[in-house]
């Protein structure tokens, strides 16, 4: 029943995503193996709509984990929970919370036991900066702390890149990029683990820096990606941006496409005035960049299918079934359109 449920619930969430986003461009899913343990270390600049659009692209059924301010509403613990979130203790949450994670990772050694996947975000917080911050130990604690009490244990450490075109805009492409398998037994001695741990970061942390968008979190940051952002590139072309970055050779300056659809936007917006009001309010108790992605995906994929099923429920009942059915597509095309044919420029993040 929770394999049923978990299928379901990603299911729901891949349509949505698929109406919110104008592409999702995934690389190297063919690195994934097909079975045993995995942990998927994904760089983290969007909040919880990170692990949604990842995990929607792995064939594998997946457990993660999350930080623990996700868990504090009881009812919202038992849903994550249902679907393999488990929380992840930080210095933030108080240090009387951090026994905790034993537990938790006593679960994590579990998950790689059975050959199931894991996914973690290693720079331990969000950031829509486009650059790859440190990379925090914990997901090393995990791997080695797995194959300390199952020696024979074989797992496969898969970085994962995601970048966006222009995060919190809708609608956005996104690459979603799985990187060179680690076999992370190799990388572990017990005997020098301290050297372990920092092999196995560096490790991951190159290839994160080829796998997204790495603009270096320097003096010059800012200079460079305003010079990537005036160029107006696609950055989920990331082989190809990322040499502009090493070389610094950027592109000329190009004006802002003008999007000639719309008027499909307005149209969507008044025909979803509802959900567009309640995220309207709703959003101005989101006080983080990151979140707004999370909070509007995770509002629009409840409110607009009961909005557009009762308002045909409405023209059923006052008009026929043929108009309201004629209505519900034509609402659904408009969105269609929108999201996979509008222009989607650059802005500074």
């Amino acid at each position: 029943m929770k394999t049923l449920w978990y299928n379901f619930i990603r299911m729901i969430i891949k349509i949505g995503l698929f109406f919110y986003s104008k592409r999702i461009k995934v690389i190297g899913s063919e690195n994934i193996p097909k079975k045993g343990a995995v942990l998927f270390a994904v760089n983290h600049p969007n909040g919880l709509i990170d692990p949604l659009i990842v995990t929607t692209n792995i064939f594998r059924k997946n457990h993660y984990l999350v930080r623990a301010a996700a868990f504090k509403n009881p009812i919202l613990k038992k849903i994550l929970s249902s679907l393999n979130l488990m929380p992840i203790y930080r210095i933030r949450d108080g240090a009387s919370q951090l026994g905790k994670n034993k537990e938790i990772f006593e679960n994590c050694f579990e998950i790689f036991k059975k050959g199931e996947t894991l996914m973690i975000f290693p720079e331990g917080s969000h950031n829509i900066k486009r650059t790859i911050r440190p990379l925090s130990k914990g997901f090393t604690r995990i791997v080695f702390g797995a194959l300390d009490k199952y020696p024979d244990l074989k797992i496969t450490v898969i970085p994962v890149g995601i970048t966006y075109q222009n995060a919190s805009s809708y609608p956005t492409k996104v690459a979603v990029n799985f990187g060179t398998p680690i076999l992370s037994e190799e990388f572990y001695n017990k005997e020098e683990l301290n050297l372990s741990i920092n092999s196995l970061k560096i490790e991951v942390s190159n290839q994160l820096k080829k796998l997204s968008i790495h603009i270096p979190d320097d003096e010059n940051y800012n200079t460079n990606l305003s010079k990537l952002n005036s160029a107006q590139v696609d950055f989920t072309n990331i082989d190809k941006v990322n040499k502009m970055i090493i070389s610094g050779n950027y592109p000329e300056k190009k004006n802002s496409r003008k999007d000639f659809l719309k008027p499909f936007y307005f149209l969507i917006l008044i025909n979803s005035i509802f959900p567009y009001l309640i995220w309207k309010k709703a959003s101005k108790g989101v006080d983080e960049i990151e979140f707004i992605d999370t909070f509007k995906f995770g509002m629009n994929i409840v409110t607009f299918p009961l909005f557009y099923g009762v308002q045909t429920w409405l023209i059923s009942h006052f008009f026929n079934k043929e108009i309201a059915f004629c209505y519900l597509i034509i609402s659904l095309l408009t969105i269609l359109i929108y999201s996979k044919f509008s222009v989607t420029n650059t802005a500074v993040s």
